[in-house]
């Protein structure tokens, strides 16, 4: 048994393959961009909505909750806000069995600022009121021309926090916070690799001063955006009178960030570079469930070997373990190995008549198919030590991935044979401002593929000339093709 598709030669099907064997999600809602997310994927995103809450309740963040509907006059406050969204947005306009509109139209939230911060207004008074850290877990809704679950979609989930400061110094802290909390939880808890780059001012969030986004890459060498964290400073604090008393006694405006980890495109992430032949897999820390137990039954031997594997999920449970014992008689061994492999789970643990006479079982680990016979009596000593190596093993590997991805081009042919290959290109370039855009539009007409921004985690000088239109280089960008 296996899938249908392998990841390496046909990554696109292999994808939807996993969505749908692995009872992530149904596709077969009746509208188009949305779906239905089954238990399994619910599970695993309960589990990565709780890594970040608890981060972002750790760095003094409190949770909220927000109407999911925003009145169009909202919406115009902030201009260049207005602008970047409107053709994105749901509109509601009649209500209930009449065919009256409503007094005035309402959008489907595309993200929150303009609601959360009408009410910042009414409650910021004083510098004493700041910093004001807030954030909220939610569905958003944008009107997006291409669907692919996880990757793009009509509505998708994520986490957004929106945080007002007395100073510019403030809130430029807390862009770099909000780029540690990336590195803390993604990668380090998911095991997901970035790169953080500051977009060029045309890709800049609407109505933000800067844009600092986390881009990742799948097998098929195209980038993800992952979480992004914006310096708004006080545009929107002017458009929605977000002012304080400051310690000298006079009004100024708040600086403001919001910070946006988006747990829909992170499962992307997870099935993408984690995943395998054999369907998802999967960390201990996310996997619904991380043990599975499966008993090979003998005629004579039944109720023994099943007494077994039931004394052993007890034993595991009390180490706070989340076990399955797989005893559906409907089933073959083979039947639910083929089922938990594709689901990920990191851990099968097999007892047959041989294992039970030997006071022993077989440990088959996820991650690299290796089998350890292992006595009964060190089994949650052996998962112990199983746990961490999971992870690591998985981060290890989508490292190298993002390492071997991301190249070098001197020359604008050279782009082209680079983006062929996938990943992130580093090439000199006129700059990331305005006069940049044109060569970025040439880029994007002659290879479908965007420019990312400025690294963030490192200077670097350019050594020539901008590789499209060869004018002297001010900056060194990176290049990607994108979902």
């Amino acid at each position: 048994m296996g899938l249908k598709y392998k990841k390496e030669q046909n990554f696109s099907e292999w994808y939807s393959e996993v969505i749908q064997k692995a009872e992530l999600a149904d596709l077969r809602y009746n509208v188009k961009g949305f779906l239905v997310h089954r238990w399994w994927s619910v599970d695993i995103m309960k589990r990565m909505y709780e890594a970040y809450r608890k981060e972002l309740d750790r760095t003094g963040h409190k949770e909220t909750w927000y109407p999911a509907l925003i009145p169009e006059s909202n919406l115009k406050k902030e201009s260049e806000h207005a602008k970047g969204f409107r053709a994105e947005v749901f509109w509601v306009e009649r209500a209930g069995s009449s065919k009256k509109k409503l007094e005035e139209p309402l959008v489907m939230r595309p993200t929150s600022e303009t609601a959360m911060y009408t009410m910042y207004s009414k409650w910021i008074r004083s510098w004493r009121d700041l910093p004001f850290k807030r954030y909220q877990g939610c569905n958003v809704w944008r009107y997006e021309s291409q669907t692919r679950p996880f990757l793009r979609g009509r509505e998708f989930h994520w986490l957004e926090a929106h945080n007002v400061f007395a100073t510019k110094k403030e809130a430029e802290a807390q862009v770099n916070q909000d780029m540690q909390i990336t590195e803390t939880v993604m990668h380090k808890q998911f095991g997901i690799p970035f790169i953080f780059f500051r977009r060029p001012r045309w890709d800049t969030f609407p109505g933000a001063e800067w844009t600092y986004a986390a881009d990742t890459v799948g097998l098929d060498g195209k980038s993800l955006q992952q979480p992004s964290t914006h310096m708004l400073g006080q545009n929107f604090s002017r458009a929605f009178d977000i002012k304080f008393i400051d310690k000298n006694e006079k009004e100024a405006y708040g600086w403001q960030t919001c910070y946006g980890p988006c747990i829909w495109r992170m499962i992307a992430s997870i099935i993408s570079l984690h995943g395998d032949n054999k369907g998802l897999v999967l960390p201990f820390n996310l996997a619904p469930y991380q043990i599975v137990i499966i008993p090979i039954l003998q005629k004579g031997k039944t109720a023994q070997i099943k007494k077994a594997c039931k004394d052993l999920t007890k034993k595991l449970e009390k180490e706070n373990y989340r076990v399955y014992f797989d005893d559906r008689e409907e089933m073959s061994p083979g039947s639910k190995f083929y089922e938990w492999e594709i689901r990920g789970v990191p851990l099968r643990v097999e007892l047959g008549p041989r294992d039970l006479a030997n006071k022993q079982v077989m440990c088959v680990a996820r991650h690299n198919s290796k089998k350890t016979a292992v006595k009964l009596s060190e089994v949650v000593k052996f998962v112990k030590k199983l746990e961490p190596t999971v992870l690591n093993f998985l981060t290890k590997q989508a490292d190298e991935l993002l390492k071997e991805n991301t190249r070098s081009a001197k020359t604008f042919s050279d782009l082209k044979k680079e983006l062929k290959k996938g990943g992130f290109v580093r090439v000199n370039w006129c700059s990331v401002r305005e006069d940049g855009e044109s060569c970025a539009e040439r880029v994007e007409k002659d290879f479908s593929a965007k420019v990312r921004g400025l690294r963030v985690d490192r200077k670097e000088k350019p050594t020539g000339k901008c590789i499209v239109c060869g004018q002297k280089a001010d900056e060194v960008v990176y290049i990607a093709r994108q979902y």
